[in-house]
């Protein structure tokens, strides 16, 4: 029988499913990285967390200075607890027994704290200056493993936080259990923080780099989607019934709806009518089978006023309970924050329909944008698995007429289905198509037809007939156009 090891929750939301369950009790962690990433952050974060739930702390520090302006500092955070400070959690600064006695001196006090104290964390501030103590390689190694053997016999897990570069491999990496690195770098002109677990003795963790966040509940980490999902977490929804889209003349044109589950790319230039085709779709939420709304152009209250134009209620929607509109401004995001963001709101609130307006925020919150492929993959099959019918606007660029080429041709093949908006000028005015170029599983009619947006919406209206060209021949499909779920 497999022994599972016990587990001890972090407090730091994502850091545990990075490291696949918690940190591991009795365990030696080092926590490393440059001035400024948030070492001490994170280890007063999980400080706190321990404290309120029954552990004892002992956190040490290196450092001649006293702890008031650690305390101010801690003190603008909200899991920060000052009537925990002296009953469950003891700061101490050993510097002087260090740089008086050296380190092995340092190892007694420090058994002799946890021992007196009964302590269950122990945290120590300042690795890097008790090498620097040290005359040796050995006498590192010694010190940490001797700290180390104390701590697993006491059940107490150890965080040694240090600054040295997340690059720089010491000896004392070879004696911890795990080494958590904390690494901040500009990409363009903006701040990026990705956390990696380097090392996880005995224990699987998410591999690869995660984003995090410092705010003033402390740190989010955001593990990468692709890693996390590398197959969903639930089997993929099969009922057969199809999806009414709410869009009037639509339904006749792809086989009564939407297949089930599946994710519907909706493509088309600006003034189109993706987000008015959105709107419709989600207009036949009800509160038993909720919807959402996924935006980064529009605010709140700004749809609210343009659904409201084209007599669609959102705001009944929102009252009773069928409806929930996200709204990220299209300014500094981050790829898997919102990726969690999305799922958690389609879990939390069992959604039954998804509209994301504009995958193009995405796009622009990718850092990395050679990994947008898998990200979108894994989203796509987790939002499948939880049973959610899903369409995704995308803007295409340089789509005048009936012209035009598909500008993420890996992404649509994600897609289950894929639908254009297009506008072009005629006789004097500007008219709107739509035409379906793939619907899985399903026969569907390959003409383009003509849009119109008005009072209820976005209609379809009839064929397309192009001026000079007979109808029999403006009727049939496009060339290569698939008529069924062969691309």
């Amino acid at each position: 029988m497999t022994k599972q090891l016990v587990r001890v929750k972090s407090g730091v939301p994502g850091l545990d499913t990075v490291l696949c369950g918690g940190l591991v009790e009795g365990a030696s962690y080092i926590v490393q990285g440059s001035p400024g990433a948030g070492k001490t952050i994170l280890a007063n974060q999980i400080t706190f967390h321990q404290a309120k739930h029954g552990g004892k702390v002992l956190y040490v520090t290196l450092l001649a200075e006293s702890h008031d302006r650690l305390f101010q500092a801690l003190s603008t955070f909200d899991f920060y607890e000052s009537a925990a400070v002296g009953r469950d959690i003891y700061y101490i600064s050993l510097f002087s027994v260090l740089q008086e006695e050296g380190l092995s001196a340092l190892v007694t006090a420090l058994r002799s704290e946890l021992a007196r104290r009964h302590c269950t964390t122990l945290v120590l501030d300042g690795l890097l200056i008790a090498k620097d103590k040290a005359e040796s390689a050995l006498d590192v190694k010694t010190f940490v493993a001797e700290l180390q053997s104390h701590a697993a016999f006491t059940s107490c897990t150890v965080l040694f936080l240090t600054s040295a570069r997340t690059d720089d491999v010491s000896p004392e990496h070879t004696m911890v259990d795990g080494v958590i690195q904390l690494k901040e770098e500009l990409i363009g002109i903006r701040t990026v923080r990705q956390l990696r677990v380097s090392k996880s003795r005995g224990s699987a963790a998410l591999g690869g780099l995660h984003q995090y966040r410092i705010s003033s509940s402390g740190i989010d980490v955001f593990p990468r989607l692709e890693a996390l999902l590398a197959t969903p977490s639930a089997e993929e929804w099969l009922e057969q019934e199809r999806v009414d889209v709410g869009v009037h003349g639509l339904a006749p044109l792809i086989g009564g709806g939407l297949p089930p589950a599946s994710v519907t790319l909706l493509l088309g230039p600006a003034g189109s009518g993706k987000t008015t085709f959105g709107l419709n779709f989600l207009g036949l939420a009800t509160p038993e089978a909720p919807a959402l709304f996924f935006g980064f152009y529009e605010s709140p209250q700004r749809l609210r006023v343009k659904a409201r134009a084209l007599g669609i209620d959102v705001g009944e929607l929102e009252r009773s309970g069928a409806l929930i509109i996200m709204w990220n401004p299209m300014t500094e995001n981050l790829l898997d924050s919102l990726g969690h963001q999305l799922l958690e709101a389609v879990r939390g609130r069992r959604i039954h329909r998804l509209f994301i307006d504009g995958m193009t925020g995405f796009q622009r919150a990718a850092v990395q944008p050679s990994r947008l492929i898998e990200f979108y993959s894994a989203l796509a099959n987790e939002l499948r698995g939880q049973g959610v019918s899903t369409i995704a606007s995308l803007e295409m660029r340089d789509l005048n007429g009936l012209a035009g080429t598909d500008p993420l041709p890996e992404f649509t093949s994600l897609a289950d289905n894929l639908v254009l908006l297009r506008q072009a000028g005629m006789g004097g005015e500007l008219r709107r198509f739509i035409g379906v170029v793939k619907m899985r599983d399903s026969a569907f009619d390959t003409a383009f037809h003509d849009v119109v947006i008005g009072a209820g919406g976005l209609q379809v209206a009839n064929r397309l007939i192009l001026p000079g060209i007979p109808e029999a021949v403006a009727a049939a499909p496009l060339a290569g156009t698939p008529t069924s779920d062969e691309s």
